[in-house]
């Protein structure tokens, strides 16, 4: 078994080297893929600092975007083809410490990068070479677990939890707080479960078996640690905040609002645990474990109680629309315009002008009586539907020509005396000097008496109206013969 653990660690040096070599040889990124390559070699030790410093500078704001993304692919390419659990772990934690100490463009970057694809998914890494290798496999993929929750939990937050520093909620106060302290009830409500995943991920990094010994782990594990302090001190500053807005709050905000309050006092006792466990570790040296404090379980029942009977929307923004409501007369109060103070006016001009407005207005009442009786004497005009142009309009000019020219529309019977039926109307029409001539073409009837011939044919037709066909007929295929070339103007002419 020894000559096998050594075999491996030669076998793995030489893998080293000849990457160094091609490194040398062949990229472009030459001085990034050695930093990269010796940071996480198979030797059994946490990477040395120099080789994370160049990983540093190669991500950092100076450097291009396409360099950082070089970066990230490289490692992700180390990180996805070995079979190794040290380079695996090396290669986690110099992603861990890069996202803690390296530059925010890394953390922007990666995210990006791990939308084509999740970097950390390494679910069915194992090394199953030795007992110790085997349960370390086990820890290196909780530990890329935790990684990829941080991610999603900065996609969430649009910050970095453990970056972000405490800020002071009012410039009197002295004590610092969380982020979370300052957020409102739809933030708090979305964050602080990303907040609880996250915790949970950590609190479950707990080495078991061989793993516990191994001198590499405790130093991923140390990283882990230092989160965990600002993790459960934001989580807890937000549940003191949504507790004090949880009895303005709707039913389903409330019931969201119990949720994450019943699993806080839950986590507590699992991060409690994960201190105590962790306190037997050589590490625990460094650290000064803080004492948790479980929210009352008592206020849970009063929680329920609530939810049962709150309302749909919430109070919150009731009182909104009540402090919009009660605004709105006192502006308008406000905005009524401050008439100038009139002049004191003498007695006399005062009654001058009081005599002036009563004759204006005993005058403007005499135009009002004479428009009404205008009003009421003209005659009423009435608009229907089908006289919407005024067409049946009666006008009094032009019943006076009718009335004068009413023998002019005469219709003398056959048969009848024309002087007789006209009578002194044909003399009012044509006048007293008019020739006899005149008044014969008026007067005299016609001499043909012979009945109208009728031009009826069967079926209804006439003799008009089938000349009218035949000629319409004719004219259009004459009409198409000169548009298809062949009418007069185009036959042939011979020369003469």
């Amino acid at each position: 078994m020894a000559n096998f653990q050594s075999f491996r660690k030669a076998y793995g040096a030489l893998k080293d080297s000849t990457k160094v070599g091609l490194a040398k040889v062949n990229s472009d990124y030459k001085d990034l893929d050695i930093a990269i390559v010796k940071a996480t070699n198979h030797v059994e030790g946490p990477p040395k600092e120099r080789h994370v410093r160049k990983i540093f500078w190669a991500t950092s704001v100076t450097r291009p975007r396409m360099d950082v993304a070089y970066c990230i692919h490289a490692l992700w390419k180390r990180l996805s083809k070995t079979k190794n659990w040290i380079v695996a772990l090396k290669a986690l934690i110099v992603i861990h410490r890069t996202l803690r100490e390296g530059d925010p463009t890394f953390r922007v970057e990666i995210i990006n990068y791990s939308c084509h694809g999740r970097i950390l998914h390494i679910s069915n890494f194992k090394d199953d070479s030795s007992p110790l290798a085997w349960d370390c496999s086990a820890w290196v993929r909780t530990y890329a677990l935790f990684l990829e929750e941080r991610l999603e939990c900065f996609r969430i937050l649009k910050y970095d939890i453990e970056t972000e520093g405490l800020t002071k909620s009012s410039p009197g106060e002295s004590k610092a707080h969380s982020r979370t302290r300052l957020l409102g009830c739809d933030e708090l409500l979305n964050q602080l479960p990303a907040l609880q995943q996250l915790l949970y991920r950590l609190v479950c990094c707990r080495p078991e078996g061989a793993a516990y010994s191994n001198f590499l782990i405790p130093y991923a594990l140390a990283l882990i640690l230092k989160e965990s302090f600002k993790i459960y001190c934001a989580i807890n500053e937000g549940i003191i905040k949504l507790v004090d807005m949880f009895f303005d709050m709707s039913r389903h905000d409330a019931a969201k609002a119990f949720n994450i309050y019943k699993r806080a006092g839950q986590q507590a006792v699992n991060l409690a645990e994960f201190y105590e466990y962790c306190k037997g570790l050589e590490l625990a040296r460094n650290f000064h474990f803080p004492t948790l404090r479980q929210p009352p379980p008592s206020f849970l029942t009063t929680m329920e109680e609530y939810i049962k009977e709150a309302p749909e929307t919430s109070s919150m923004t009731n009182r909104l629309e009540y402090r919009e409501t009660d605004e709105l007369p006192q502006k308008e109060e406000d905005e009524e315009p401050t008439q100038p103070p009139e002049e004191e006016k003498e007695p006399e001009k005062v009654e001058e002008e009081e005599e002036e407005e009563g004759e204006l207005i005993k005058l403007e009442e005499e135009d009002e009586e004479t428009k009404t009786e205008e009003e009421t004497n003209a005659p009423p005009l009435i608009w229907t539907e089908d006289d919407l142009l005024g067409l049946n309009e009666i006008n009094p000019k032009g019943a006076e020509i009718e009335e004068r020219n009413a023998m002019a529309l005469a219709i003398i019977p056959p048969g009848g005396n024309p002087s007789t039926s006209a009578g002194s109307g044909w003399d009012l029409i044509l006048g007293s000097n008019t020739s006899g001539w005149e008044l014969a073409l008026v007067t005299t009837p016609s001499n043909n008496t012979r009945p109208p011939v009728e031009t009826k044919l069967a079926g209804g037709f006439d003799m008009l109206l089938l000349d009218s066909l035949y000629e319409d007929e004719s004219a259009r295929r004459q009409i198409q013969l000169q548009n298809a070339g062949y009418g007069p103007d185009t036959w042939y002419r011979p020369n003469h």
